[in-house]
């Protein structure tokens, strides 16, 4: 971890996470944004796979058409990309 924006270059390039102040309290607030994106992403994964699932199933029955599998596919990415940006709050 690499912090300032004005340090090493040399540190910069090899720290994984660089914080662009030199307050030693943001990195409390950085691992508490990764440990929200982190539930996020795995409520956008199961919401995903049940809803794949779902559909599969449907399909093998022929009670769901192609399209209503790519409508539900492209509902599934709008609701990931909605349920992300919750991350900005």
């Amino acid at each position: 971890m690499a912090m300032g924006g004005l340090g090493s270059d040399a540190a910069i390039e090899t720290a994984d996470v660089v914080l662009m102040t030199d307050a030693p309290s943001k990195v409390a607030e950085a691992i508490q944004v990764g440990r929200k994106t982190h539930q996020i992403v795995w409520q956008n994964i199961i919401l995903a796979l049940v809803v794949k699932g779902v559909f599969i199933a449907l399909g093998i029955f022929g009670l769901a058409t192609m399209w209503e599998a790519v409508f539900a596919d492209v509902g599934v990415a709008l609701l990931a990309i909605f349920n992300a940006t919750r991350v900005l709050r």
